[in-house]
């Protein structure tokens, strides 16, 4: 059992350092000998550590009084921390096993400052929960930048981004009804709820092969906001589709699924795409995919105008923090401006591609407005042509939706070409 702390700690270590934990924790968790509960408890602990690292460390800072304390150590403290204050096992437990896994010359040292933050938890919580920042665990810059965007609004959607994520459903509506597989799911006593269109809502997550349907192409996990898209894009049958920067590739297989259109998708990481293949392939849809830079478009395009354009954009992932808790100590308040300068690459490379009455649809899961409504506004002042949409979405306002108990946190804005 040491090990599930010794192996958390690296993985928090080496995120902290700059890998990211798509990178960091697949390695870990194929550790060898590991068992199916110690590699869920790898991963708790990593996610929880993780999500409450900044208010974990506002508590440490109070705790140590040796300055410098190595990026490894500190990490193993951290996941600590974690496990006493939010996990279930016994607190003697949580300390006997960390300190185990505590290198022979700290071990002292981890015992010391665990158990001393026991015997403090009053006093530490007080001190976390002081400041918006420490209380939910995000970067001073963050809590800043939603605040002054979204005013009260910004505490809730903050602490949504601390929770479990939904596990949503799209039922492939070109293989079986929705009402059908909600029926199949009762049967299966699988409880279930419709929350629109074609996504059904799990209050359970459960492994992907143990889903009725899965294998078979009869479903797929997808957040129910990446699934507004389809609504979005206004599809109809023989229309010419580009779905731009397209990995992993599930709102092209939406569309496919929803509508007999011509649809193009283009991915310039080659390993995503073949993951969108692979789900393409699953679901019995035919996507023709190009990889490729989209916004070099002499390298992919045959000269021959879209219809509708989903130009799905690099961005934050701010509003999808809660299944990537590795953002928070990721992302830089200068990254901001990286990821926009980005977006105006891709989609004025991209507007030109578009036919006259033709519409683009721009997509991010961010919640910070430099990537999604500044973004959106400098669009439409760059290009006269550009006739801006009024979305009618009940969860968007002015594009927008926060990270809630049944969606992630996502942005839509679209303008329809004038002819």
């Amino acid at each position: 059992m040491p090990e599930v702390s010794r192996i958390a700690a690296a993985t928090v270590a080496a995120v902290s350092e700059g890998a990211s934990l798509n990178d960091a924790l697949p390695p870990a968790l194929a550790s060898h000998g590991l068992s199916a509960g110690q590699r869920a408890a790898i991963q708790d602990a990593v996610y929880g550590t993780l999500r409450w690292q900044v208010r974990l460390d506002t508590m440490l800072d109070r705790l140590l009084t040796q300055p410098g304390t190595a990026s490894a150590l500190r990490a193993l403290l951290q996941v600590g921390l974690y496990r006493l204050f939010y996990g279930r096992l016994p607190a003697h437990t949580v300390v006997n096993l960390l300190v185990e896994a505590a290198p022979p010359s700290r071990k002292g040292f981890v015992n010391a400052v665990l158990r001393n933050a026991l015997r403090q938890r009053a006093e530490l919580e007080v001190a976390a929960d002081a400041g918006l920042g420490s209380r939910l665990s995000y970067p001073a810059w963050w809590v800043e930048t939603l605040t002054t965007a979204w005013g009260d609004a910004a505490e809730p959607a903050m602490a949504a981004g601390n929770t479990h994520p939904p596990f949503t459903l799209r039922v492939n509506a070109r293989r079986i009804a929705v009402a059908d597989y909600l029926a199949w799911l009762d049967d299966a006593g699988i409880p279930a709820r419709h929350l629109g269109g074609e996504a059904v809502l799990l209050p359970t997550p459960m492994a992907v092969d143990a889903l009725p349907g899965f294998i078979d192409g009869l479903v797929s996990v997808q957040d129910w906001a990446a699934q507004w898209s389809a609504d979005l894009l206004d599809l109809r049958p023989g229309l010419r589709v580009l779905d731009a920067c397209a990995a992993p590739g599930g709102k092209a297989a939406h569309i496919a699924e929803r509508s007999d259109v011509d649809l193009l998708a283009v991915e310039l990481d080659e390993k995503r795409l073949h993951r969108a293949r692979d789900t393409f392939n699953r679901l019995g849809v035919t996507v023709p995919t190009r990889c490729a830079d989209v916004a070099q478009t002499d390298t992919w395009w045959d000269g021959r105008s879209f219809d509708r354009i989903l130009a799905d954009l690099p961005c934050s992932g701010s509003g999808v923090v809660r299944r990537h808790p590795d953002i928070k100590r990721l992302r830089r308040h200068e990254d901001i401006e990286g990821f926009a300068a980005q977006q105006r690459r891709i989609l004025d490379a991209l507007w030109p591609l578009l036919a006259p009455g033709g519409r683009l649809l721009m997509v991010t899961c961010s919640i910070f407005p430099g990537e999604n409504r500044l973004q959106a506004q400098s669009f439409a002042e760059r290009h006269a042509d550009a006739v801006v949409v009024a979305l009618d979405h009940p969860a968007l306002v002015e594009g927008q939706a926060l990270p809630s108990a049944d969606h992630d946190g996502f942005f839509y804005a679209a303008f329809d070409k004038r002819r």
